[in-house]
């Protein structure tokens, strides 16, 4: 899809992972919540498993519209050859951004990936504590500061790119 539906001409699937950026940082802080205080193992882990998920579909459906239908994030930036939004130090301005997001969207899916193929590995079926608790929730405390820093950059780039 060639537009978005955020208002700011970007595309359909910018917009879509960008809602879900702000959305997946109350559901990780609930996931939190709900096996630090309320004890809900299973619950937690059935979440973490859906947001995984949910991200790794949504972030490959995003590479897959951004790379080979429209060819790179500076075609949907600059849609209008004749006319584009931004160019010279703007646009330098926008990938400077775009760097500093994408140490946080690499590093993410990798970390996810370990803590949570490891708490499959690990925990027992039901999860339970166990020796791993103390390496899991350092994962798990690692994972959230990277997914909370892909949030807020990614926010940024979405700003700078098509808002500011």
């Amino acid at each position: 899809m060639k537009n978005g539906f955020l208002g700011f001409d970007a595309s359909f699937m910018l917009d879509f992972v960008v809602s879900a950026l702000v959305l997946i940082v109350p559901v990780l802080l609930y996931s939190v919540y709900v096996v630090k205080v309320r004890k809900r193992f299973t619950l937690h882990r059935n979440l973490q498993l859906g947001l995984g998920l949910t991200l790794l579909v949504a972030v490959a459906a995003f590479e897959i519209d951004t790379q080979l239908i429209h060819g790179g994030w500076e075609n949907i930036v600059n849609k209008d050859p004749a006319t584009p939004r931004l160019t010279g130090e703007e646009l330098a301005a926008v990938k400077r951004v775009l760097r500093i997001h994408l140490i946080f969207a690499i590093s993410t899916p990798i970390l996810w990936a370990i803590t949570i193929v490891s708490a499959l590995i690990r925990f027992a079926k039901p999860p339970a504590p166990s020796d791993h608790s103390r390496v899991h929730k350092t994962l798990g405390w690692l994972s959230v500061l990277d997914i909370v820093g892909t949030s807020v950059t990614g926010l940024w780039f979405y700003y700078s790119a098509f808002v500011a």
